[in-house]
């Protein structure tokens, strides 16, 4: 990246950290079971519920234990349940139009950050009818108010439980449009780790390092404040304290509690802080090859903390600490290196591989243009790339 280019990224972060103190961050309201629900449904004034799942969650059985309680408190609810892994247009439309034909009030994500994203995504389509998903997306398009957003996570990875954020794939294009705006942030989370149990070990290792990418990156970024660097340390020290865990034993609940609880912090993290270069490239691979996200953030994960050198290990060192690796007696370097090393570990240990094997060489450029657009100025990373920056992770993960 050029001087005049980093030059404009910083200044536009630094204006970022200088207001971000007065943005209408909140933390949603937090329950532990679906039993509490009716409740709170109620005290929001709503009797109607869309519920966004996948067909896989449905099969599953995971939605009768809510559909019970539901039903037993005489709240009407129906249910979307075609959402596919990044969630694209036409997910939005079709759940779209049936909670408007249903006369629903409220919307509730249950499954993991597709289901939850595209729960987001119908309530923004809701409240500005007159507005494209492309014209919304980027920071604060949406600035009105929503209809209730009910979270229900039944992974332990995406934070999107609590986060601001949505993805959607234009179903056309393959291009994914990322919106950003308050009124996206979940009124309420269900952080219930039975919901969990059936995940599969791979499954529960992807998701999990997923939380693990995220806390990373945004400690790692130059944006953090206490608030956010203490939610991603104590993210970090769950998922090092846990994953393996709920990996070896699925019924391990309290393995699979802290997990959500991993989750939920580092999205509390990287909802004020962002995310860094891994979540850009991993971006521009879910929509363009529909990979699971998570899968991709643990593999690029090692390598952009490598590439970053120098300049995070001061970081990586307080996070070694906290994750029980490493203590005040090593230096920065050496810390850092153990920290990456562990990473690496954990992923064998997973086995995840260190390759994508759907990455074609014609659509490096392309790909890395739109990392490039995701990131900057927006991304608050350590080190500053372009497109051209970026190429070299998409050819290590091909070669590898």
């Amino acid at each position: 990246m050029n001087s005049l280019q980093k030059i404009y990224c910083r200044v536009f972060q630094i204006m970022f950290k200088i207001v971000l103190p007065f943005f209408p961050y909140r933390t949603p309201e937090i329950v532990g079971s679906v039993k509490a629900l009716p409740e709170i449904i109620r005290k929001n004034n709503c009797d109607n519920l869309l519920i966004i799942t996948d067909t896989n969650i449905r099969k599953l059985g995971l939605t009768k234990r809510l559909e019970n309680i539901l039903t037993s408190n005489g709240i009407n609810f129906i249910i979307y349940d075609r959402t596919v892994e990044n969630p694209t247009t036409t997910n939005v439309v079709e759940a779209l139009k049936i909670y408007q034909t249903s006369g629903c009030n409220a919307i509730v994500g249950f499954g993991g950050g597709s289901s939850m994203d595209c729960a987001k995504a119908v309530a923004v389509c809701v409240a500005k009818p007159g507005k494209s998903l492309e014209n919304m997306k980027g920071i604060l398009k949406v600035h009105t108010k929503l209809p209730m957003i009910i979270a229900i996570p039944t992974t332990a990875g995406t934070g999107s439980e609590t986060t601001l954020t949505a993805v959607i794939v234009n179903a056309e294009t393959r291009y994914k449009y990322v919106l950003h705006d308050f009124s996206m942030i979940p009124r309420c989370t269900v952080l219930d780790p039975r919901l969990t149990l059936s995940l599969s070990p791979y499954i529960t290792a992807i998701t999990g390092m997923d939380a693990l990418t995220r806390a990373i990156e945004a400690f790692l970024g130059n944006s953090t404040a206490y608030d956010t660097q203490k939610s991603a340390l104590l993210s970090v020290k769950l998922v090092f304290d846990n994953l393996d865990s709920a990996y070896e034993n699925g019924n391990n609940r309290a393995a699979r509690r802290n997990m959500l609880k991993a989750s939920f912090y580092a999205g509390l993290a990287f909802t004020k802080s962002y995310v860094g270069y891994v979540q850009a490239v991993s971006l521009s691979l879910n929509g363009e090859y529909n990979i699971s996200h998570g899968l991709v953030n643990a593999v690029l994960l090692p390598y952009i903390l490598e590439a970053y050198g120098r300049s995070i290990y001061n970081k990586l060192h307080m996070l070694a600490n906290e994750a029980g690796i490493s203590d005040e007696h090593l230096s920065d370097q050496e810390a850092a290196q153990n920290f990456i090393q562990a990473i690496k570990d954990m992923k064998k240990r997973f086995g995840i591989e260190d390759r994508i094997l759907e990455i074609k060489e014609e659509d490096i450029s392309k790909l890395s243009h739109y990392a490039d657009k995701e990131a900057n100025p927006f991304y608050h990373a350590p080190v500053l790339m372009n497109a051209k920056d970026l190429e070299q992770f998409y050819y290590l993960l091909m070669k590898n």
